[in-house]
């Protein structure tokens, strides 16, 4: 399957009748798994991962798996889990329930939706989960990539002080993660950082600011531009992309859009205003794995580079998207981490597991390759 940067979807064989699905029943689980450890970024801070896992049965007995997963307070964008579970509940359920499904061009209906992007997501994903399985094929696969080890990155919150920071950084990097991202915000920047380059001269180390500062902090961002970051995630806010294109004319380091970055019109703003370098592609963010894949055509058909990024996600969400990072499109490390990384416990088996030179390797099984305990959504329901 190609996907252009307009939109169309080229298949490599002709829809069938036989490659539609017929949705006999859809579940909505709001579960709640707690986290090892609180997650704080500078717009607020979670103790629990919220997630909506959308169940969905064919009419020939294939379930598909998806999950709609924005953080829980909406503090990284509006959408909460209430607001996704209505957003299913009452348009994209009815909305599958009633029409046969083609999986590879379901993206253009869900477009016209007025909802949600993360509910998008979720129900694509159970949709995508379930196509692959009838297919018999990895999901990898039949999104027309090869199976490869993923780099895999992990992203480290903000701390009280700077010496548990750089412990909790030489932990993971004795895991075997392959770069560290972490998180800044006002206050909370150039010290950090110099602390960690003082230290560990050879890190490869980004920052990520969730778009918490202006223009007028132009002096911090001179001063980070000093350590030989590999990017600066979002810096500014979603809608300041001239600004952040006139930020970027004066560092060398990337800036990397994340917030910014949630659609092809996002990305065609940012490639006029030379806003960004690298753009952080999130499954949820955007709508799905197939809007996904779009963006990624269309940023590296404007020399932009790309990783995949997480929200963090539970295990289904999570290993959607590495099927997605198997594209070669993608330069940078994900932040897609074992699941035992934030999660005391996760609600699929296997659970994803990175070894000790930062990769993570994709089960070459149907559908993601992971399997959903019923036993762990009834233990974490809400």
């Amino acid at each position: 399957m190609i996907l252009t940067e307009q939109g169309s979807t080229l298949l490599s064989t002709l829809t069938t009748e036989s490659d539609l699905l017929t949705i006999k029943s859809v579940a909505l689980h709001h579960v709640s798994v707690p986290l090892r450890e609180p997650f704080r970024i500078s717009n607020g801070e979670v103790t629990t991962k919220e997630a909506i896992l959308v169940e969905v049965t064919t009419s020939d007995g294939v379930t598909g798996w998806g999950e709609a997963s924005p953080m829980s307070g909406s503090f990284y964008s509006s959408d909460t889990p209430q607001s996704s579970y209505a957003a299913l509940s009452e348009t994209l359920v009815p909305l599958v329930m009633s029409n046969e499904i083609n999986v590879p061009t379901f993206y253009e209906t869900l477009r016209r939706q007025p909802v949600d992007a993360f509910a998008k997501a979720g129900i694509e994903g159970a949709l995508w989960d379930a196509y692959t399985k009838r297919l018999k094929r990895p999901l990898f696969s039949v999104l027309g990539n090869e199976r490869r080890p993923i780099p895999s990155g992990v992203a480290i919150g903000i701390y009280e002080n700077i010496r548990d920071l750089i412990d909790r950084v030489k932990h993971y990097l004795s895991a075997g993660y392959q770069r560290v991202k972490i998180k800044i915000q006002p206050g909370w920047d150039v010290e950090p950082v110099a602390a960690i380059r003082s230290e560990l001269p050879a890190l490869s180390l980004m920052v990520d600011a969730n778009a918490a500062y202006s223009l007028l902090d132009i002096d911090v961002f001179r001063e980070l531009d000093k350590h030989n970051l590999m990017m600066i995630e979002q810096p500014l806010a979603r809608d300041a992309i001239v600004e952040t294109g006139e930020l970027q004319k004066q560092l060398r380091t990337p800036v990397c859009a994340d917030e910014s970055a949630e659609s092809i019109s996002s990305l065609e703003l940012l490639v006029q205003h030379q806003a960004a370098r690298i753009i952080n592609i999130k499954v949820q963010r955007v709508g799905g794995l197939s809007e996904a894949r779009l963006m990624l055509e269309f940023a590296r058909a404007a020399g932009l580079e790309c990783w995949v990024g997480t929200m963090p996600e539970l295990g289904v969400a999570s290993a959607q998207g590495l099927a997605l990072a198997c594209n070669e499109g993608f330069s940078y490390p994900t932040d897609i981490e074992a699941s035992s990384r934030w999660y005391v416990d996760d609600v699929i088996v296997p659970q994803i597991k990175v070894d000790t030179s930062g990769f993570i390797h994709l089960p070459a099984t149907p559908g993601s390759g992971h399997e959903v305990s019923r036993e762990k959504i009834n233990q974490y329901a809400l």
